[in-house]
């Protein structure tokens, strides 16, 4: 399955939005942020395991083109990689049967937002127990992330997380 940009999302109806095709094979489409020298890139994959690494390794040399921080880009990564596999473990795809990844690069600021067709609840950190051979997924987000949190829109859950320093989602 090639992932594609859907005609619906903003991106695609952007005239400053630039489509290219990854070191994976997935097409990331960038365009400029809401602020200055912010970046939006945003990109779809196939709802399946095999789409974290690949997602994750377009995020990580996205961010190591753009000469960020070694220790942001790090956090970065840990953080797609658990978001990308709560969604393909425990969430639907979206209607065209992928994952919506976006990550916003603002100053040394990253979002990571994952965007899934939505499950029977709402993610959230599972409780602290020396039993679970999973579920730590969002606890390790929470611990390395700035801020973080999941938001519904019209086609599931949007979970997402910020690294380096305060979301402008709190601010708009």
């Amino acid at each position: 399955m090639t992932p594609h940009l859907s005609h619906t999302d903003h991106e695609a109806d952007d005239p400053g939005a630039i489509g290219r095709t990854g070191e994976s094979g997935l097409v990331v489409t960038e365009s400029p942020g809401p602020g200055v020298d912010s970046i939006v890139c945003t990109l779809r994959a196939p709802h399946e395991p095999a789409s974290v690494g690949k997602v994750r390794r377009e995020v990580v040399n996205d961010l190591q083109n753009r000469d960020l921080p070694e220790s942001l880009i790090d956090e970065a990564e840990i953080v797609a990689s658990e978001l990308l596999t709560n969604a393909v473990r425990h969430a639907r795809p979206l209607s065209d049967g992928t994952i919506r990844v976006r990550w916003k690069i603002r100053g040394d600021v990253v979002e990571v937002e994952v965007t899934d067709g939505g499950g029977e609840s709402l993610p959230r950190p599972a409780p602290r127990t020396v039993w679970l051979s999973s579920g730590r997924g969002l606890r390790i987000v929470r611990s390395i992330a700035h801020e973080w949190g999941v938001t519904e829109d019209r086609t599931g859950n949007v979970v997402w997380a910020t690294m380096g320093g305060p979301s402008r989602r709190r601010a708009t």
